[in-house]
């Protein structure tokens, strides 16, 4: 952990009287209890991690809610997580930093309650959270927004005196953040509270461990902190805290790739969006100049309405990979115009292989990563292909990326499928033979074989 994480910690650590003085946090967190029954009012989640859990107050609201699912609960303190498990003996705990998650599974829910104001890069925390969300999961999360403590930061202008609380995001930097995986939205509630003067007031945010000042505050004196008290009291001795509650769903889909270009992916990506009655997109089409491109083709395979077939986030002419293509074009692909369509079930395809170069800084392995979706990998049956399709499983496993399985192309070889499946520890989801023609009949019948999408 860094220092101020350290810190963060210990200051929760020895928040003592954190459940006697923790007004407004039991308040977020039956706000946010309620939103979450609401939610899964009909299909209750079966794994749910809970990060930032104190003194498990978010955690046995969860435990009342959904008694048959497997609750996770994280923090940095250790004496914050000995209450909790205390309080909700049948939950699993563990000592840890949100924003760096070691874990090892998904969950159906990631939930939070007034932690993630505490982040050092909001934006990289959430998206590695984001990482073990399910298909179809979600995020929910209360925090604190920009207009919270207004009355002492009021007060602090009032006496000149630089305000030492940090400054919290506004809704449309929170919305920046979301992880491209997925699609979230914020809403804002104004919740009150009347801590009767500022001596009350600042001493509740040291019973509940919240009085560590941001980053770059210097150190204030005691006539400067006696003025602003005196500021405050003047006023209506209350506080605002700003409440984001956020909610972020991942989409149920597969992102289907290739151990090489021309391998199938295509049809393969027809296939399984007919076969799942899916949306398909393809975020960046390239040789459009040479032919019509995978887009219509997928349209005319699957015989799919017209609102299920997303035109692409980039068309590029030259038969060459993305970033390439888009150099000789004069195009600057934007990774915020490669954020994942909100729409479910989805099947996206990619561009050439795990390492075709998208933008100078990210390949085709980044952005799958950052989607989260369950990889199908299409690779050929024949000579070569137990090589190629191991160390792309491989190199898939290393990026922490799910593997839904394994598409064979081509001439039925058992030897090569025994291998991979042993070797790689991966499903097969089919094999496409050889067709002497490829038309929506053939894909329908080929699409009633693949495996429920819920299944992988």
């Amino acid at each position: 952990m860094t220092e101020r994480k350290k810190a963060v910690a210990a200051r929760f650590d020895s928040a003592h009287d954190y459940d006697a003085a923790a007004r407004i946090q039991k308040r977020c967190v039956e706000i946010l209890a309620r939103k979450i029954a609401l939610t899964y009012a009909q299909t209750p989640p079966r794994h749910i991690l809970e990060f930032g859990c104190g003194t498990g107050a978010l955690t046995e609201a969860l435990s009342q809610l959904f008694p048959e699912a497997e609750i996770e609960a994280i923090d940095l303190s250790p004496h914050m997580i000995a209450r909790a498990q205390a309080r909700v003996p049948s939950a699993r705990f563990a000592i840890m930093d949100a924003e760096r998650p070691q874990l090892s599974r998904s969950y159906d829910l990631i939930c939070s309650s007034l932690c993630l104001q505490w982040f050092t890069d909001r934006a990289q925390g959430l998206a590695r959270l984001s990482r073990h969300v399910a298909p179809g999961g979600r995020m929910m999360i209360g925090t604190l927004a920009e207009r919270s403590f207004q009355e002492w930061r009021a007060a602090c202008a009032a006496a000149r005196v630089p305000c030492q609380f940090p400054d919290y995001p506004p809704l449309s930097e929170l919305e920046r953040e979301w992880p491209p995986c997925g699609h979230g939205v914020w809403e804002q509630q104004a919740l009150i509270d009347q801590p009767g003067d500022s001596h009350g007031f600042l001493r509740d945010l040291k019973r509940i461990g919240a009085d560590l000042p941001k980053a770059d505050a210097q150190r204030q004196n005691s006539a400067s902190l006696r003025r602003v008290m005196r500021r405050f009291d003047q006023g209506e001795r209350r506080v605002t805290y700003d409440i984001a509650f956020g909610s972020f769903q991942k989409p149920r889909g597969v992102f289907v790739t290739g151990t090489d270009t021309g391998i199938g992916k295509t049809l393969v990506s027809a296939i399984l969006t007919r076969a799942w009655d899916a949306f398909y997109w393809k975020p960046l089409q390239t040789g459009l100049a040479d032919e019509a491109g995978d887009t219509p083709t997928v349209a005319h395979l699957t015989q799919a309405p017209s609102q299920k077939i997303l035109p692409p986030a980039y068309a590029l002419q030259a038969p060459l990979a993305p970033w390439e293509a888009a150099q000789r074009e004069g195009v600057t692909i934007a990774p915020n115009r490669l954020a994942l369509p909100d729409v479910s079930p989805l099947v996206v395809e990619g561009a050439g292989g795990l390492m075709v170069p998208v933008t100078a800084q990210i390949s085709m392995i980044d952005l799958i990563a950052d989607y989260g979706l369950p990889v199908v990998l299409v690779a050929r049956s024949g000579l070569g292909t137990i090589n190629h399709t191991l160390l792309s499983l491989e190199a898939l496993r290393t990026r922490d990326i799910a593997v839904a399985g394994v598409v064979l192309s081509g001439p039925l070889n058992p030897g090569n499928r025994a291998a991979i499946e042993t070797f790689g520890k991966v499903k097969i989801l089919a094999e496409i033979p050889h067709l002497d023609t490829i038309d929506a009949a053939s894909v329908a019948t080929l699409a009633a074989d693949i495996p429920r999408l819920e299944t992988l």
